[in-house]
């Protein structure tokens, strides 16, 4: 048996856990100190990872400048997902009315 390819990176899957840690801590943010123990990584590890997201729009330093948080990017991109279901949701509902609903489908799409 032929055992699949693991294209696993090891430092991409650190900069999906640092973009989980920050969610939750928009207001406040967190040290630098404080990712680094979470991540159990080191200080120039965290600078790094922090400015690649700062670069590519995911994180920001909080008004303070001693703190990080994540960038309005993340909302938007939710808002993005969020419309697209809304979307695709809307195409549904009028499709099943042009051509009619199938009897075991009533009530199934309604939207409240």
């Amino acid at each position: 048996m032929t055992r699949a390819t693991d294209y696993t990176n090891t430092a991409q899957q650190r900069l999906l856990q640092l973009i989980n840690l920050l969610a939750g801590h928009e207001l406040q943010g967190l040290l630098p100190g404080e990712i680094a123990k979470a991540l159990a990584v080191g200080a120039s590890t965290v600078t790094r990872d922090l400015d690649n997201l700062r670069t590519a729009g995911w994180a920001e330093l909080t008004p303070k400048g001693d703190r990080w948080r994540l960038a309005p990017h993340a909302i938007q991109l939710s808002e993005r997902y969020a419309a697209g279901v809304r979307a695709s949701v809307q195409g549904l509902l009028d499709t099943t009315q042009r051509y009619g609903q199938p009897t075991g489908m009533r009530g199934m799409f309604a939207i409240n």
